[in-house]
């Protein structure tokens, strides 16, 4: 059990609260209990790059689909593309990865196209939007019978 006073402290404002309640004769733990929390639902948008309503067909450009591990806005994008197609399998989102080897962070054995094909993406590489992509979209759209 680590008392409050052997602890290092993350700024100085903990080093003088540590301070006061030692001058006062309070031991207390330092950060060494974990209490666990769920964040509530944040409903928030997303606006894709390119949409065709009619086939409900959305084609995602993704240059940097990776950060730093450090700062988790990779992993952000991605989770928040699996929640949007979870949330709504009726559209069909598609990327296309300036360069679809790259790591999905530095030292990741996972590329950008391994994570798509993990989770039900279809992808393209170079920037390339797929010819069979093109025919599908230049196709006029299904008419729905009443």
């Amino acid at each position: 059990m680590s008392l409050l006073f052997e602890s290092q402290y993350r700024s100085g404002l903990e080093r003088k609260i540590a301070e006061q309640l030692k001058q006062h004769g309070v031991v207390m733990q330092y950060e060494k209990v974990r209490i666990n929390y769920v964040v509530p639902e944040r409903k928030t948008y997303y606006r894709p790059d390119f949409v065709c309503e009619d086939r409900k067909i959305i084609i995602e450009g993704k240059g940097r689909f990776g950060h730093d591990k450090s700062d988790n806005k990779g992993a952000q994008e991605r989770q928040k593309l699996c929640l949007v197609k979870e949330q709504h399998p009726d559209w069909d989102i598609r990327l296309v990865f300036q360069n679809a080897s790259k790591p999905i962070y530095k030292g990741s054995d996972t590329t950008y196209a391994q994570w798509a094909t993990d989770h039900g993406f279809k992808w393209s590489d170079k920037g390339i939007v797929p010819q069979a992509w093109l025919d599908e979209l230049k196709q006029q759209p299904k008419r729905k019978s009443k």
